[in-house]
């Protein structure tokens, strides 16, 4: 069979074959030999994907899923690359439902196979306002505290996959959520915002291929700022510049042919933003768990959709104080049951960490362990609905300390180890919670949407 597939190239697309990398099964073709300043182009015969050394951008279409296909008729699209060799490290293609492999991924397909977390960043060190809660010392910080933890790629190996040369989305990727007046007034001031929104979009990419190989996907993390889930279709509102994560799922839909959509946010305040851009569709759940009476002041229990979209939009507003046990029975009670009666084929989720007891804008009484818990379970929820399909994006958090430790909690979980919770939780800070009262909302959102 591969002597077969050089026959092929050799005669239909005048491809010399004649460096063959046993050790990644690819073949490699050059004008000479792969070396820094020429062209190199690797095909993974064994994955059906194309990779690109030297940062590359085009886009090749392969009919009926690749070399191997019932006709052997492939299509290749040979166009100039870019002459800067950066690394091993840009475009793989993967199946998409039309039966063409269409796809841009920031790393080679056999890496995200292997990886257990897959994670980008965007640290938008020239946004910011001094003395602003949401700041540009954020990202560094998660990052410092998962280096000090040991959960980085130079501890964890091809367990952990850093995403760095993606692309920023563009106007007609956030058009598909923002109007396209605001997206154009805001284009040539926030290339930052811009960044971060495309990075959620390249780790769909990265899960979805992965998982179209029939490999349970790594898990992604988008550790990015500015923040979206309040970002309306034609403003930005409370920090939040784009929806990130609306027109992350809007992409899934769009170009991966991803029908059902579940959209978790945990964060302290309510997503309005994500609330409003999918209230009307039935296609994608929007659940939110958020502190009552806080921040926009929307996400009330009555709403719950409308039209078509009537029924898929759950607001669970919680008292002030809640915390661990709070969320134990939200999770358990609310979040599995309707994620079950759903049925997701993608579960993104708004990881807002203000909810930490320690967070300076937030009255609730979420600890590390909390998170830990939450990213366990969601990973289990997303194994049993959408074959590992999952991916986070960073909202909410400003006590940079309990950010950085409940995302390296989050982490853990995502690697299935044990939990350093009780070594980082203060029980001192903690009060009794007010259990009653989550009780009581706990029964007015399952009686409202038959749970």
């Amino acid at each position: 069979m591969y002597a077969l597939f050089v026959l092929l190239h050799q005669k239909f697309f005048g491809i010399d074959c004649s460096e063959l990398d046993d050790r990644r099964h690819t073949l490699c073709f050059d004008d000479n030999h792969p070396k820094e300043g020429h062209t190199c182009m690797a095909w993974a015969v064994e994955s059906c994907a194309f990779t690109l050394w030297s940062g590359s951008k085009e886009i090749c279409h392969v009919k009926n899923h690749g070399i191997f296909s019932k006709y052997f008729r492939t299509v290749l699209m040979r166009h100039k690359i870019d002459r800067q060799c950066r690394g091993f490290v840009v475009n793989s293609l993967a199946g998409s439902e039309d039966g063409k492999l269409e796809m841009k991924l920031a790393v080679p397909l056999q890496q995200l196979q292997e990886a257990r977390i897959v994670f980008c960043t965007e640290a938008a060190i020239g946004h910011n306002q001094e003395a602003h809660p949401e700041c540009n010392a954020r990202v560094p910080a998660v990052l410092e505290g998962l280096e000090k933890a040991r959960l980085t790629p130079q501890f964890r190996h091809k367990d952990v996959i850093r995403l760095e040369n993606f692309s920023s989305a563009t106007v007609d990727d956030i058009a598909a959520v923002h109007s396209k007046y605001y997206v154009r007034g805001m284009e040539k001031t926030l290339s930052e915002a811009l960044r971060a929104a495309g990075a959620g979009m390249a780790l769909v990419d990265s899960v979805i291929a992965t998982s179209k190989m029939g490999k349970e996907p790594p898990i992604g993390f988008a550790l990015i700022r500015p923040p979206g889930h309040h970002a309306v279709p034609s403003n930005p509102m409370g920090f939040c510049i784009f929806g990130n994560i609306a027109i992350a799922a809007r992409h899934a839909q769009q170009k991966h042919g991803v029908k059902k959509i579940l959209i978790i946010d945990f964060d302290v305040h309510h997503g309005n933003g994500t609330n409003d851009a999918f209230y009307d569709d039935p296609d994608i759940y929007f659940l939110s768990t958020h502190q009552a009476g806080g921040y926009p002041g929307t996400g009330k229990f009555s709403n719950i959709g409308e039209g078509a979209g009537e029924g898929t939009t759950l607001n669970l507003p919680l008292p002030s104080g809640s915390g661990d046990e709070a969320m134990s029975a939200v999770f358990d009670e609310v979040i599995v049951p309707v994620a079950q009666r759903f049925k997701p084929e993608l579960i993104l989720v708004s990881a807002g960490y203000d909810g930490h007891v320690l967070d300076p804008l937030g009255g609730l009484q979420f600890t590390n362990g909390t998170y830990y818990r939450l990213a366990l379970n969601i990973k289990a929820l997303a194994k049993e609905l959408c074959g590992g399909r999952c991916v986070f994006f960073l909202e909410g958090g400003y006590n940079l300390k309990s950010l950085s430790d409940s995302i390296s909690e989050t982490f853990r979980a995502f690697l299935g180890e044990n939990s350093l919770a009780s070594k980082l939780d203060n029980p001192a800070f903690l009060e009794d919670e007010p259990t009653l009262k989550v009780r009581e909302a706990i029964h007015q959102i399952k009686t409202l949407h038959s749970i």
